[in-house]
C-alpha cells in the first residue's frame, strides 16, 4: 500500500515517493517473474502480478526519468533454466498488454483506429483466439521436418526442449501440404487437458508422489524434464498461434526474409547478418508467402497439419470483441482446456506492420483477461516470512478452500499497511481470490460474518523481533515494509543473499542452488558469501546428494566465478533499491570499488539514475562493519576484477 500523496505535497517528496515504490516494485516483480517462469513456483496471482506491474507502468508512465533498462516493463519474461542447451529465438517472443474491463478494450480500438487513420477506417476487423493457460514455445521446422523446440526463456532466448516436444502427439515431426516454407518458426502454447491432468494426479496419488497444483503447472514442469521418456508419459497437447518466422532463400533468415516475415504477423527484424538470397529468390518466396490476414495464416498453418484452437473468430470494432469475450466466457467451463482469457489481434497483418512493436508487446495485439475466481474461506492464523532484503510479509494461513481448480491454504498480505487497509484478522471469514496461481490473494473481510465473542477475531500484530533470527525489526519513515536489521546474520536473509551472490547476474556460480545452501546454511558451515570460498572437496563431498563429481564441479565453477567484473561485484553483494543497471553505472562512474565504498550521498547522486533513496540505500550498507569484513574476506578469497581496478 503506497502512503497518499496530497496536492500540496512538494515535486521533490512526490519524486522521491515515486522512485522509492518503483524500486519495490522492480524488486517484487523480479522475484515473482523467476518464480513463475523459471521455477516453475509461482509466488503470487496472476491479479496481483497484473496489479503490480501496472503499478509500475503508471509510475514510469508519470516519471518518465525512473524507467530503466531493469525495469520489469522493459523486458518480456525469465531467463532459461542451466539444465538444457539455449536457443537464440531469430524474432523475439514477446508478451501481451494486458486489459480486464469493458472501457480498456474500447481504448485499445480507438488507439488502433488512430494509428491506421480513422478518417479511412471506420472500424477495424480483428482475429480472437482463447489464451491458453500453458507454456509458450517455438518450433523449428526445414524443409517441413520438425528439427528444433525451445521455451520462450527471456523472449529473446530460450530452453532447448526438442526431445521432449518430439514426445507430444499433437505435434507433426514432418508437415504436410503445398508451399510450405524451407523453414518455418511456429510459435504456440504446450498445455495439458483438465482430464489428462486429472489422470496424472492419480497416478502420483497411486505411487504416494506429489500432485501437481494445476493443469499450467504439470505441463510446464512435465516439458521440462531432463527425461524425455518422463514427457512421453504426461499427455501434453500444442496449439500453434502464430509465426516466427518464414522463408525459403538463403541458408537461414535475413533481411531479405523481412517481407515475409511482416506477412506472417511477426514484424521483426531478424537479427544477424548472413547473406541474402539473390531478388528473384525472394520475389518468389514472397509470392509464395504473402497473406493478407492473421486468419488467413491460422488456417494455413492447420493445412499444413499443427493444431489451432476451434475457437477463433473474426470480429468487427470494439462491440465485436466485446461479444466474442462473453460467448468465451460462458464456455470456458466447458472447453476441454484451461485458458485465462482472450487474445485479439488486428486481423490485416499490413495493419500490423504499421502499427509496430512497444519495447515489449506488440501494439497491434491485447490480452482480455477474465476475472480473478473468488471463495470464502476462513483464516486460521497470520504469520510472517522473511524475506532476502529482510523484508517482513504477514501470510495468512487459511482453512483449505477449492478456488480456480486448485486447494489453497495460505495467501500473501504483502506488508502491515495492507493488512490495516484490508481489516484482516485471525478468525474472520475472508474473500479469496485466485487467477491461476498457486498462492492466492486476500480481497477482503466479510465484516458481517465476523465473530463477535471476545477472542475469536484477533487483530494482527507485527513482531518487534524477527521470528527467525530474533534481531529487532525497523520500518524506515515513508515505506510499507517493516525489516529485519540482523542482515547477513539472519539465516532467512543469509540464504537468500547467497542464492542472489550465486546467481547467474551476479557471480554465477553454477550448482550451488537452493537445497545446497540450505544445507551449508542449516549445518553452519556458510554464513556469508566470503565462506563460499573457504569450501573444500571432503566438506562438500559428505553433504546430502553431493557425490564428489558434483562437488568438484561446484568447486571449479566457485573457482571461475573469482574472475569477474566490479558492475557484476557490486550487484551480487544485494544492496537494497541496486539492480544490474545501477550496478553499471556504479561501476562506470568510479571505476573502483574503494571509490563506490567511500562516497557520500552527494557524490552518490551524480551518477546517472542514482536518487537519494538509491543514495541512501548504498550509504547505510557500506556503513555496517559487518558488510564491509565481508567485502575484504572476498578479496582476500581472490575475487578480482581485472577491467575496472
Amino acid at each position: 500500500m503506497t502512503a497518499e500523496i496530497s496536492p500540496s505535497t512538494p515535486a521533490i517528496t512526490v519524486v522521491a515517493h515515486a522512485e522509492r515504490r518503483a524500486r519495490e516494485l522492480r524488486d517484487l516483480l523480479e522475484q515473482h517473474n523467476i518464480a513463475y517462469y523459471v521455477r516453475d513456483a509461482p509466488t503470487v496471482s496472476d491479479a496481483e502480478y497484473d496489479r503490480l506491474f501496472r503499478e509500475l507502468q503508471d509510475i514510469e508512465a508519470r516519471h518518465p526519468d525512473l524507467r530503466s533498462s531493469d525495469s520489469p516493463t522493459q523486458r518480456v519474461g525469465g531467463a532459461p533454466l542451466s539444465a538444457f542447451g539455449q536457443v537464440q529465438h531469430r524474432s523475439p517472443m514477446l508478451s501481451l498488454n494486458n486489459a480486464f474491463i469493458d472501457t480498456e478494450i474500447e481504448a485499445f480500438d480507438r488507439r488502433c483506429l488512430d494509428a491506421l487513420n480513422a478518417q479511412k477506417n471506420d472500424y477495424i476487423d480483428y482475429a480472437c483466439e482463447p489464451k491458453f493457460d500453458g507454456l509458450a514455445i517455438s518450433l523449428r521446422y526445414e524443409n517441413g521436418q520438425f528439427v528444433q523446440g525451445a521455451t520462450r526463456g527471456d523472449g529473446f532466448t530460450g530452453e532447448d526442449v526438442t526431445a521432449n516436444l518430439r514426445t507430444i502427439k499433437t505435434i507433426p515431426l514432418r508437415l504436410s501440404g503445398e508451399n510450405i516454407p524451407a523453414v518455418l518458426e511456429v510459435r504456440g502454447e504446450v498445455l495439458m487437458f483438465r482430464r489428462d491432468f486429472d489422470r496424472l494426479n492419480e497416478r502420483q496419488r497411486a505411487k504416494g508422489e506429489k500432485e501437481f497444483a494445476n493443469p499450467r503447472n504439470a505441463a510446464a514442469g512435465s516439458l521440462r524434464q531432463l527425461d524425455p521418456q518422463v514427457t512421453a508419459e504426461r499427455s501434453l497437447r500444442f496449439f500453434a498461434y502464430g509465426m516466427g518466422d518464414a522463408f525459403n532463400g538463403g541458408e537461414t533468415g535475413n533481411s531479405q526474409s523481412t517481407a515475409l516475415r511482416l506477412r506472417s504477423g511477426s514484424a521483426m527484424q531478424s537479427r544477424d547478418s548472413t547473406p541474402a538470397p539473390s531478388d528473384k529468390d525472394a520475389d518468389k518466396n514472397a509470392a509464395e508467402m504473402r497473406m493478407t490476414y492473421h486468419s488467413e495464416m491460422m488456417h494455413k498453418l492447420a493445412s499444413w497439419g499443427l493444431p489451432i484452437a476451434s475457437e477463433r473468430e473474426v470480429v468487427r470494432g470494439a462491440a465485436g470483441l466485446l461479444a466474442y469475450y462473453q460467448r468465451i466466457g460462458a464456455a470456458r467451463v466447458q472447453l476441454p482446456y484451461d485458458i485465462d482469457g482472450v487474445v485479439y489481434k488486428v486481423n490485416r497483418i499490413s495493419d500490423q506492420a504499421v502499427m509496430g512493436f512497444v519495447s515489449r508487446a506488440p501494439r497491434f495485439a491485447i490480452a482480455h483477461k477474465f476475472p480473478a475466481e473468488e471463495a470464502q474461506t476462513t483464516v486460521l492464523a497470520i504469520d510472517v516470512q522473511v524475506g532476502r532484503t529482510g523484508a517482513i510479509t504477514p501470510v495468512a494461513r487459511l482453512a483449505p478452500v477449492f478456488v480456480g481448480g486448485v486447494t489453497v491454504t495460505n495467501a500473501t498480505l504483502h506488508n502491515e499497511d495492507e493488512v490495516r487497509r484490508k481489516d484482516v484478522r485471525i478468525g474472520d471469514t475472508v474473500i479469496v481470490r485466485r487467477a491461476g496461481d498457486v498462492i492466492p490473494e486476500v480481497v477482503s473481510s466479510v465484516l458481517e460474518l465476523r465473530p463477535t465473542n471476545a477472542g475469536e477475531s484477533i487483530e494482527f500484530v507485527m513482531p518487534t523481533n524477527c521470528p527467525v533470527c530474533g534481531s529487532a525489526v525497523a520500518r524506515e519513515e515513508g515505506e510499507s515494509t517493516t525489516r529485519c536489521t540482523g542482515g547477513l546474520f539472519c539465516p532467512a536473509q543469509r540464504k537468500q543473499a547467497l542464492l542472489h551472490f550465486a546467481s547467474r547476474r551476479a557471480l554465477d556460480i553454477e550448482g550451488l542452488g537452493d537445497k545446497l545452501v540450505d544445507q551449508l546454511v542449516d549445518a553452519a558451515i556458510v554464513k556469508t558469501p566470503a565462506d563460499i570460498y573457504k569450501l573444500g572437496i571432503v566438506g562438500l563431498a559428505n553433504l546430502e546428494r553431493m557425490a564428489e563429481k558434483s562437488a568438484t564441479n561446484l568447486l571449479a565453477a566457485i573457482d571461475k566465478s573469482k574472475h569477474t567484473t566490479l558492475a557484476r561485484f557490486i550487484y551480487a553483494l544485494g544492496i537494497r533499491n541496486v539492480g544490474e543497471a545501477t550496478a553499471k553505472d556504479l561501476a562506470r562512474h568510479f571505476g573502483r570499488l574503494d571509490s563506490v565504498l567511500s562516497a557520500d550521498l552527494a557524490q552518490l547522486q551524480q551518477v546517472p539514475d542514482v536518487g537519494p533513496i538509491v543514495a541512501q540505500s548504498i550509504v547505510q550498507f557500506f556503513s555496517q562493519a559487518h558488510n564491509l569484513e565481508v567485502i575484504e574476506q572476498l578479496r582476500a578469497a581472490g575475487i578480482n576484477w581485472p577491467d575496472a581496478e
